[in-house]
């Protein structure tokens, strides 16, 4: 769609799917957050999601990329900025954690990951959001169909998310959190691989459309969508 419609170049769109395809822990952390308020909870295994899809994606794209011809970067080196990513590795760590430390070893940390952690996720907002206030300046690069795609795509990707969690048996808090996952765009671990294996990419593209478009709306408009139409499907 970038290279026939947006006529985007195949490295830069390459770059874009990669960031696409892949997930937002914060939009993730987000949307859960407004689905427990919302009075539907997702389910408990749901951080394990965005573990698994949050890899998968950043490899197509740059198999995207390197399917014709030699590029700049290292796809050894690419993998392994992937695979080591510090959002990969914590996501895991501290599953692994968690279940060694049971119940029993959750309590007497409860009142900083659960009663703080409302209150660390607002200020961590806040940084996000002036981070994607800084990209706004980019947007006369990136231009008006990359906007447009930076909003359409979630919204048809949220869509088919909370469908696809509605058919596999999620519950209604489930399927808006799977959809805001997919509707999604990382602005941490594909940016990382994909300066290391994609150098010549162009960051304006896939950091803007990421953290300057497709996040800030998923926050204020997305996550909202996506859980009524949740909820419009399961009842």
């Amino acid at each position: 769609m970038l290279r026939r419609l947006g006529r985007v170049d195949r490295t830069n769109a390459a770059a874009l799917a990669a960031h696409y395809g892949s997930v937002s822990a914060v939009t993730f952390i987000a949307s859960v957050t407004v689905a427990a308020y919302a009075g539907v909870p997702s389910e408990g295994f749901m951080p394990a999601l965005v573990a698994l899809l949050e890899v998968p994606a950043i490899i197509v794209g740059l198999m995207i990329a390197y399917a014709r011809g030699e590029r700049a970067g290292s796809w050894r080196d690419a993998m392994k900025e992937v695979v080591t990513g510090q959002s990969i590795v914590l996501m895991l760590g501290g599953m692994a954690i968690g279940w060694i430390a049971g119940k029993e070893g959750m309590a007497p940390v409860e009142p900083f990951f659960v009663s703080g952690f409302q209150g660390a996720l607002t200020l961590f907002l806040l940084e996000m959001g002036m981070a994607a206030a800084r990209r706004l300046r980019d947007l006369r690069a990136v231009g008006v169909f990359l906007v447009g795609f930076g909003i359409i795509m979630p919204l048809l990707h949220g869509a088919l998310g909370v469908w696809v969690g509605g058919l596999t048996g999620l519950s209604v808090g489930g399927a808006a959190v799977l959809g805001a996952m997919v509707a999604s765009a990382s602005y941490i671990a594909a940016p990382a691989a994909v300066r290391v294996g994609l150098p010549e990419a162009n960051p304006a593209y896939y950091l803007t459309a990421a953290l300057g478009i497709t996040f800030p709306f998923n926050l204020t408009v997305g996550i909202p969508v996506y859980l009524a139409l949740a909820q419009y499907l399961g009842g």
